[in-house]
């Protein structure tokens, strides 16, 4: 119970700094970017009921839950427009309740991954951004996540990207090992989409297509917890892109247990 009790109060302190953070505006959604090389840390959604506790203050209404988050990262990963697109007021409201430099990564929907396996391309695309368009200059990169078991489908993939507006940042993760080729590779890079380097498949390549870098850190089953040397690992990586003039978008997906929000704080202090 005391552990807790300090973890809480940790927790309900805002960062004001932010200093392991460039907070630029996201003025180009392009796959590369003229300003300064900026990294941004965050977590795989933010509304979760198992965070009261340990990231919420028990007696914070869950409609404040987004403005405490956002007082502590820059940036979130949107993952519920994944499972089904929400309303327009959910976008507005997102967006109202942002600060300013605060960056939304949005997932795409899965009626285009996993049921329509990126066919139909023009149409999915469209009625998605007409929605995420509403975050306004708070809309970053988009994930396009393949799903699992599927067998490569290059063309696919090519007429996909051919129809997804070069205006976003598109980053592909790919769930099936058999895509990790360089054929894939080229697609990527033909169309400055950024390969999202994850930890789901073992010794995942660290092949860069893009002037940017999408990472995500599963947990294994989403209830694992990153050690301080594994994140000092991460760190190097991240500084490593950061010299070479890379953005960098870092997410943590492992939310049970609030070992997302705590791992992504520890990165954000390795970087400060």
């Amino acid at each position: 119970m005391t552990r807790i009790l300090l973890r809480l109060l940790w927790w309900s302190k805002p960062d004001k700094s932010n200093s392991s953070i460039k907070m630029t505006k996201n003025k180009d959604r392009r796959s590369d970017s003229p300003s300064r090389p900026q990294c941004r840390i965050g977590t795989s959604g933010f509304h979760y009921k198992h965070w009261k506790r340990i990231f919420y203050p028990e007696n914070l209404p869950t409609k404040q839950w987004f403005a405490h988050y956002a007082s502590h990262f820059d940036t979130v990963e949107l993952n519920n427009t994944f499972y089904r697109l929400p309303p327009a007021e959910s976008f507005k409201t997102w967006k109202d309740g942002a600060p300013n430099g605060f960056c939304f990564a949005v997932k795409f929907s899965r009626y285009g991954t996993h049921m329509m396996k990126l066919k139909n391309a023009p149409d999915t695309i469209r009625r998605f951004t007409e929605r995420a368009d509403l975050l306004q200059n708070h809309f970053g990169p988009i994930l396009v996540q393949l799903p699992p078991k599927w067998d490569v489908n290059v063309e696919r993939l090519k007429e996909f990207l051919v129809a997804a507006p070069p205006k976003y940042r598109w980053a592909v993760e790919f769930r099936d090992p058999r895509w990790l080729i360089d054929e894939v590779y080229d697609v990527l890079r033909q169309h400055r989409a950024a390969l999202c380097i994850h930890d789901m498949i073992a010794d995942h390549p660290r092949e860069i297509t893009a002037g940017w870098v999408y990472l995500r850190f599963h947990g294994g089953h989403y209830d694992g917890d990153y050690d301080d040397s594994t994140l000092r690992a991460v760190a190097n990586e991240v500084e490593g892109y950061l010299k070479s003039a890379l953005d960098v978008y870092v997410y943590f997906n492992n939310d049970l247990h609030g070992h997302a929000v705590k791992n992504a704080a520890t990165l954000k202090t390795l970087l400060a």
